[in-house]
């Protein structure tokens, strides 16, 4: 019986595997950084904006970052207003920050070439464990699994029957993502890009298109009847209207909207927002990630 059943989980792996591969071929989103169109210079911006933001959002800001600073060695250059503006709306602007002090790194200790180890990738400055692996899979064809939100999700469903409940990934969901991914290095190239890629578009965390899914016959979930669905989100919804980052997003705004040298003065910032002990401690915060500059009397401009 174990061998019947070990047998059949091969079988059923073996199934996605080609199903996702044909599917990935056929629907896969053309996106700039996608099917060696870019350097892995170019990978790593796209994951490290991609974090925490829609892929079709990330579109023109990487186009217009790349235009401006195809290289690390270039960004590397440039001065953290002109960074901080760029990066726009895409939110968290603590990660522009972050990607040029890992451009910084890059040019001056690998001579302006992304380093194709994963262990030195991870040691890159705004680089975890998840960026590393991508940059990893997607720019040097290393096998290795990739595991995000999406991974963990579609994993969790067609080869565990059960949703994926978010959080750290687990011990569990690790070992189950390095025992299907494919032996053939490039096999495990389009596994990681067609499963993410699947969690993004077709198995969503609350309104999964089973009727369009290439592997519904093999999904464990489906044929469970979507135990739990809906019960938790996968990534729990955050209230956005008058948190703190809805205020650093108004006052950076302000900021990079600025004209006749980009300084706006207190009068100016305490119009933006009407609770003031909450602007002051968002205007201190911004302060403290390098984000902003405080000038006398209470102007704020973007740093030079």
């Amino acid at each position: 019986m174990g061998e019947l059943q070990n047998d059949e989980m091969v079988g059923q792996r073996n199934q996605v595997r080609l199903k996702l591969a044909a599917w990935w071929e056929a629907n896969a989103r053309d996106l700039p950084w996608r099917f060696g169109r870019t350097t892995p210079w170019g990978v790593l911006v796209s994951e490290v904006m991609s974090q925490q933001t829609q892929m079709s959002r990330v579109v023109p800001y990487w186009t217009a970052w790349m235009e401006a600073w195809p290289d690390a060695a270039a960004l590397a250059k440039a001065s953290t207003a002109e960074v901080i503006t760029a990066w726009g709306r895409l939110g968290y602007p603590r990660r522009a920050l972050r990607l040029q002090e890992c451009a910084r790194v890059v040019a001056e200790r690998y001579g302006n070439q992304i380093p194709d180890d994963y262990d030195q990738l991870l040691d890159l400055p705004g680089v975890g464990d998840y960026t590393a692996s991508a940059v990893s899979s997607f720019a040097f064809g290393r096998r290795v699994p990739v595991i995000d939100t999406n991974i963990r999700r579609v994993l969790s469903r067609v080869f565990l029957g059960k949703e994926s409940r978010g959080g750290a990934a687990t011990r569990a969901e690790r070992d189950l993502a390095a025992d299907v991914l494919p032996f053939d290095t490039a096999e495990s190239v389009t596994w990681n890009q067609s499963v993410m890629e699947l969690g993004a578009v077709v198995c969503t965390a609350k309104k999964p298109l089973c009727e369009s899914c290439p592997v519904s016959e093999e999904c464990a979930f489906l044929k469970a009847g979507l135990p739990g669905l809906g019960e938790k989100r996968t990534r729990p919804r955050q209230r956005f209207q008058g948190t703190d980052r809805q205020v650093r997003g108004i006052v950076l705004g302000a900021l990079r909207e600025a004209t006749g040298g980009g300084v706006v003065s207190r009068e100016r910032i305490e119009r933006l927002w009407t609770d003031h002990v909450q602007l002051d401690a968002c205007i201190a915060s911004l302060d403290e990630d390098g984000l902003i500059e405080m000038l006398p009397g209470g102007a704020l401009r973007l740093p030079r």
